[in-house]
């Protein structure tokens, strides 16, 4: 009984990550550059179970075999799928043609890339992101709004590459190489998520909720004949 408890308990952590992953992915529908993440499982590892035997053999281990807890979120992967590009008419927003991402100087000094392409200029007029980070250009230095479509830093990653999310629509990664493709001004690459897609896997994650809360009833019901039914026996 209790090893069915722990086993819903895994399968209500993993349900939450997956809905709130998938939550996530539906409210960044409309911003540009966003990559859908997704999350995918494998399977605990099997512990061996024993107990000690009832009558005279009491003090002696009886090893009842394996047994799953059930799964576990392993890990997560972005969609390097391209979104669609819609024109802005802004000459401060730019989209890459092609599988590329911008560079920007965030404000600890990191460089983070990202594929949203809609920028602003400062003071200095230079191309920096909503955040205020600098917007890096080919020499490896800032972006002057006027030159900028030539002078835009593109790289891209290998195809193995382990992107990490530090925030919005900013990556870091290991292995980007500066590359050369086609940078159009005007033009925002908008998010690659699939609205009907996410909205089938929210629907379904809602009735595997609906299914193990079932479970979970019926286990209490029935923990509760054991404890205050039986006891009275």
């Amino acid at each position: 009984m209790i090893r069915g408890i722990d086993t819903l308990r895994h399968s209500f952590n993993v349900l939450q990550a997956q809905q709130e992953n998938i939550s996530s992915n539906i409210a960044n529908i409309k911003t540009p550059g966003y990559l859908q993440k997704n999350l995918f499982e494998a399977t605990m590892n099997e512990a061996q179970l024993h107990n000690n035997q009832a009558g005279p053999k009491n003090e002696t281990r009886h090893e009842i075999g394996g047994f799953t807890w059930g799964n576990q979120i392993q890990g997560s992967a972005l969609d390097m799928q391209k979104g669609s590009l819609e024109p802005t008419g802004l000459a401060t927003d730019f989209a890459v043609q092609g599988n590329g991402f911008f560079a920007v100087r965030m404000g600890n000094g990191q460089i983070a890339y990202t594929r949203d392409g809609h920028f602003s200029v400062n003071d200095a007029g230079q191309l920096i992101t909503e955040e205020g980070f600098q917007v890096i250009g080919r020499n490896g230095g800032p972006v002057d709004a006027q030159q900028a479509q030539q002078n835009l830093m593109v790289v891209s990653f290998p195809a193995n590459a382990q992107l990490q999310n530090v925030g919005g629509t900013l990556y870091t990664g290991q292995g980007a190489q500066q590359i050369d493709l086609p940078v159009q001004a005007g033009m925002l690459e908008n998010s690659n998520v699939s609205t009907a897609d996410e909205m089938v896997s929210l629907m379904e994650t809602g009735r595997q909720f609906q299914a193990q809360q079932k479970v979970l009833s019926a286990t209490n019901s029935t923990l509760d004949k054991a404890v205050n039914q039986l006891g009275r026996i």
